[in-house]
């Protein structure tokens, strides 16, 4: 058993996480137990952990709690998307406390005024006047609820951090140092108060949380809207009787019924009804597609008019949209390799900025300054320098690029390839299921005019005993000559003595009124030896047919080759515009498929791939060599694909993408999942993968910057506390609202 197969998931929800330092906190708490690997992420306050089977949940959620912070076992994913309304009451009341606390500090002369009131107030009553500013007092009364009760929360996660602090050590020593400053001179009259300072500090912090959080759930919307396409009940037939039950009670082999408005609760196969399916969230079919008993149906996708009774092939994690959701989670908890640079600096930043505060504060002291003007420089800097904008630049983009693609059918498996994907020059496609839809269809069908030496049969009994013979035959040419005469309304002949013969075709007796004759369809080698010679035209057919790669079955009767039909593969709609798309990019594009000669050439005529740039009959050690040979010449390439004998070639890649169509084995191992049966899905995934890099370069040099410039200002006491506290809630949120602006485009376009 290999390492990856000897490990499993578990996803917890952390809570009390507020920047980079918390997430590098957790994980290296989590990593310390055996055998652990634990990726953390803010924007979602998750982790998500790999460990050796038989590993207890509750060995993790010790290691968090040990950390300082709190976790449970996330059972329901909605819960990275849902938000406390308590957020909402703590702002409202700081700002109401907060107000006058900044009007009176502010506005000096009301500040005299008001002062000379409380003091000929309590003279009045014979009331011993306080020391010093009476309005101090009052101010100082106004902001200890919200330094001491509504900041509770923060001083609490500093306590817990002391031994690795984080964000919330910086905020609560900064609005603690404040606030017992302010107790001090107006107690001694060392100096003017910093209140003020103290309860906008906290309220700018509440406020840009709180903002944060409900930005941060407007990014994860398109996310959250894909988790809860499942419904949470399902009508089960149980007995013959109708059972409304919860989704967890459906079992693999129960009939559900799924009425018209209703989504479908499960991966299964209609037994009962006649109706119209909307996949469009899952799949991008702009169109309700027509079911019938026998017809495949998926889970998430809504029943558009009649009654259906469907039997649960898969259920709960095993269906297609819980595969797409369980792709997007795990992409959610991977690092972009841009974040570890950002993680790194992190994990020093915090100790680094309390020195240096504590440096400032003794410079200016030693340097003659007043403690007041120390302690002012001191509070300003631990304010300003704290990293929620650089703990928020990536994930909070990751998590709006992931919903964004799952909503345009893209899945971004590996965060890796946001990176990857703008350095991109070379493409590599197979083609069967990539470039064309992997179902065979009849291109062509010639029936010549043989005048008196064909059997006097008409055209639409030729078509029929056609019709006859192959509906009783399973193989792929077969299947689309049945589906195209079954298409045109062609009824079937009765047949008997039917034979099969694998590589040659089909043979048997038909009735044609009141005679019968035997009906051959095969390779034209197979018809030529049971035939006399073929007419021009039908030889004409046959040689056109093979030029452009496609399948020949040949039909004859008693011995008379009456007919031809040509059957090939069907080129996906997008395929040469895409081609196209890339090749504007001067981005080149080979076709290396396993499919003969004639038919790959004929394929890349189509779509413009260059002549030299296609290999045919291409074995998967082949088309791992090639993208070896590629890649070798310093050419990054990507590789698009579908079936098993690309997954090699999709693993060696610089970059992947397999079609949502294609097999498990090529999907698990790509970089990007395409879910729709659209080529073009490939030049979005680049649009978003290039758009998402770009703001997440944005945000992080946006973080750096506010930093680099913003700590020297505070240390030069050029920068008032309270403007600190409001720069550093309004970063965060810069950050949140830039990353939002992916999830504002419409078309995920360049």
């Amino acid at each position: 058993m290999s390492e990856q197969e000897s490990l499993e998931q578990v996803d917890l929800s952390i809570s009390g996480m507020t920047c980079s330092s918390c997430v590098a906190t957790v994980e290296k708490s989590l990593s310390k137990v055996p055998g652990a690997r634990a990726t953390v992420n803010l924007a979602t306050e998750t982790a998500h952990i790999l460990v050796p089977e038989g590993t207890s949940p509750r060995s993790l959620i010790d290691a968090v709690t040990k950390a300082g912070y709190t976790a449970k076992i996330r059972t329901d994913e909605m819960e990275s998307f849902s938000r406390s309304r308590g957020m909402g009451i703590r702002v409202l009341l700081s700002a109401l406390l907060t107000i006058p606390v900044v009007v009176l500090s502010m506005w000096h002369s009301l500040h005299y005024e008001l002062d000379a009131f409380i003091l000929e107030q309590l003279r009045n009553f014979n009331i011993p006047a306080p020391l010093y500013s009476a309005t101090g007092w009052l101010v100082i009364g106004l902001t200890a609820p919200v330094v001491l009760i509504i900041a509770w929360p923060i001083h609490r996660a500093a306590i817990r951090n002391l031994t690795h602090p984080t964000m919330d050590n910086l905020i609560s020593l900064g609005a603690l140092s404040a606030f017992i400053w302010s107790i001090y001179a107006n107690s001694t009259g060392a100096g003017d108060i910093y209140a003020e300072v103290a309860a906008s500090v906290v309220t700018f912090i509440v406020l840009g949380r709180y903002l944060e959080s409900r930005a941060k759930k407007r990014a994860g919307s398109a996310l959250a809207h894909l988790l809860s396409l499942n419904p949470k009940e399902v009508t089960i037939i149980r007995g013959g009787e109708e059972v409304r039950a919860p989704i967890a009670n459906l079992q693999i082999g129960d009939r559900c019924v799924v009425r018209p408005g209703d989504r479908i609760p499960t991966d299964g196969v209609i037994v009962e009804g006649v109706s119209a399916v909307d996949n469009s969230l899952l799949t991008g079919e702009s169109l309700p597609v027509d079911v019938h008993p026998g017809s495949t149906v998926i889970a998430g996708a809504i029943n558009t008019s009649g009654r259906l009774v469907i039997e649960a092939k898969r259920i709960g994690n095993d269906t297609e949209l819980a595969r797409i959701t369980k792709m997007v989670l795990t992409a959610q908890g991977e690092k972009a390799p841009i974040q570890k640079l950002a993680d790194r600096i992190s994990s020093v930043f915090v100790p680094i900025v309390i020195s240096l505060s504590i440096a400032t504060f003794a410079a200016w002291y030693l340097l003659d300054n007043s403690l007041q003007d120390s302690v002012r420089a001191a509070v300003a800097l631990l304010v300003i320098a704290c990293p929620c904008a650089l703990g928020l630049a990536t994930p909070v983009a990751l998590l709006v690029a992931t919903g964004k693609g799952a909503a345009n059918g893209i899945v971004l498996r590996k965060t890796s390839s946001l990176e990857t994907a703008p350095k991109i020059t070379t493409v590599v496609l197979d083609k069967t299921g990539t470039l064309t839809t992997g179902i065979m269809k009849v291109q062509n069908v010639t029936i010549p005019d043989l005048g008196k030496t064909a059997p006097a049969i008409t055209k639409h009994d030729l078509l029929m005993a056609v019709h006859a013979l192959e509906n009783e035959s399973s193989h792929p040419i077969a299947g689309a000559i049945s589906r195209l005469l079954t298409e045109q309304g062609i009824g079937r002949k009765s047949v008997s003595e039917f034979i099969d013969t694998p590589g040659q075709g089909v043979a048997a007796r038909v009735n044609f009124g009141e005679i019968q004759m035997p009906v051959l369809i095969g390779t034209p080698e197979s018809i030529r030896k049971a035939t006399l010679n073929l007419h021009p035209e039908i030889e004409a057919a046959i040689s056109a047919a093979r030029l452009r790669g496609n399948s020949i079955a040949v039909v004859a009767i008693d011995g008379v080759a009456l007919a031809v039909f040509e059957v090939g593969d069907t080129l996906r709609v997008d395929a040469a515009e895409t081609i196209k798309a890339f090749q504007n990019r001067k981005i080149q594009t080979w076709l290396i498929t396993g499919d003969n000669e004639a038919a790959a050439h004929q394929i890349a005529l189509e779509v413009g791939i260059p002549t030299k740039n296609v290999i045919a009959l291409a074995t998967p050690e082949r088309k791992i060599s090639k993208i070896k040979e590629l890649k070798a010449n310093g050419e990054k390439v990507l590789m698009i694909g579908d079936g098993i004998n690309d997954a090699a070639a999709i693993a060696e890649a610089d970059l992947s993408m397999a079609l949502g169509t294609g097999t498990d084995t090529a999907i698990a191992t790509a970089d990007i999942t395409l879910l729709r049966g659209t080529l073009g899905t490939a030049i979005s995934a680049l649009n978003l993968a290039k758009n998402t890099l770009r703001i997440i370069r944005a945000n992080l040099g946006w973080a750096f910057i506010y930093n680099v410039i913003g700590i020297p200002i505070a240390a030069l006491g050029m920068l008032n506390p309270m403007y600190a506290g409001g720069a550093m809630a309004a970063s965060s949120l810069l950050v949140v609202l830039n990353s939002l602006r992916l999830n504002r485009t419409t078309t995920l376009a360049a």
